[in-house]
């Protein structure tokens, strides 16, 4: 019940459900913590774990902890993240694991700190392996820093061929340049024409502007444009809007990460629609309200 609610986007039930279970193991508060996370709830997922600890003095273990990490990174709880990650040796006996040094990556990255995850990186206490360099690579890539991700993808395909991505166009060759002969034309006449003064049109509204930088074919501006149009999720929510009673919330789920065009563009329509969207990809919930997403941004 818990993870059928966690999964449809309905954690009020889920809680109502929590609360009047008679006996509690690790893994229904595990499924909780989680839910609030994914859901982007971090903040009620570390109120649980507290409580979990101080009221009903529950242990938590390697997993739990990677699971508050996760909680950490989605709320953009950076220092209580670092306090989390000290106490679990400190006070639980609970060596960290490569994946909680990941955990810690994230939570630097979704917040916005990509160098800071990097430089985090350089002073881990290991040799940094694949998983490393791939949460890197994701947060990169999310972040729109080229010159980490071409670093972190070429770190991670030495480590791990498999990750090879075959869709990526490669990057051109800087064009070399000529000499050039200052001589050359010191009797000509040269005309300079100033450009035409472009008038800037103060914007109110908040306007859909295709981002073709996640159409990985090979076609023309144009044809990117309109390639955005027919994701799946646009489809899915486009029917829904004209298929289910206004001003209830639409739930979409897809089995592939939401696509950053996609995600401006849903922002946009539940701010005209009125409703609450929430799209569930293959990593997370994201609740489209008033133009805004409980992800911040950051997946």
């Amino acid at each position: 019940m818990l993870e059928m609610y966690a999964k449809c986007a309905a954690m009020n039930h889920a809680r109502r459900t929590f609360d009047h279970m008679p006996d509690r193991n690790m893994d229904s508060w595990h499924i909780m913590i989680d839910g609030y996370s994914l859901n982007g709830l971090g903040d009620v997922a570390l109120q649980l774990f507290e409580e979990m600890k101080t009221k009903y003095g529950i242990a938590p273990t390697a997993h739990t902890f990677l699971l508050v990490l996760n909680a950490c990174a989605n709320s953009e709880a950076i220092e209580e993240a670092f306090l989390y990650f000290d106490a679990m040796s400190r006070d639980h006996g609970i060596e960290p694991g490569v994946e909680h040094y990941v955990g810690i990556i994230e939570v630097l990255g979704k917040s916005g700190h990509l160098n800071e995850a990097v430089e985090y990186i350089e002073k881990l206490p290991f040799e940094p392996n694949a998983m490393v360099w791939e949460s890197l690579l994701n947060l990169a890539r999310m972040n729109g820093d080229i010159d980490i991700e071409d670093r972190a993808e070429e770190l991670l395909v030495s480590l791990d061929p498999t990750k090879v991505n075959p869709k990526k166009l490669p990057t051109p060759a800087p064009k070399r340049r000529l000499g050039i002969n200052m001589l050359d034309g010191r009797n000509k006449l040269v005309e300079y024409r100033l450009p035409p003064k472009i008038e800037k049109k103060v914007v109110n509204e908040q306007r859909y502007v295709p981002d073709t930088r996640y159409v990985l074919h090979d076609i023309d501006q144009e044809a990117k444009e309109q390639a955005l149009l027919y994701h799946s999720e646009r489809l899915a929510i486009a029917y829904g809007l004209i298929s289910t009673p206004a001003r209830t919330p639409l739930r979409i789920i897809k089995n592939l990460r939401i696509c950053g065009d996609c995600h401006n563009a849903i922002k946009i329509m539940s701010r005209i629609v009125g409703r609450e969207l929430i799209v569930r990809d293959n990593k997370r919930f994201h609740h489209f309200k008033d133009g805004k997403c409980s992800c911040g941004d950051y997946w």
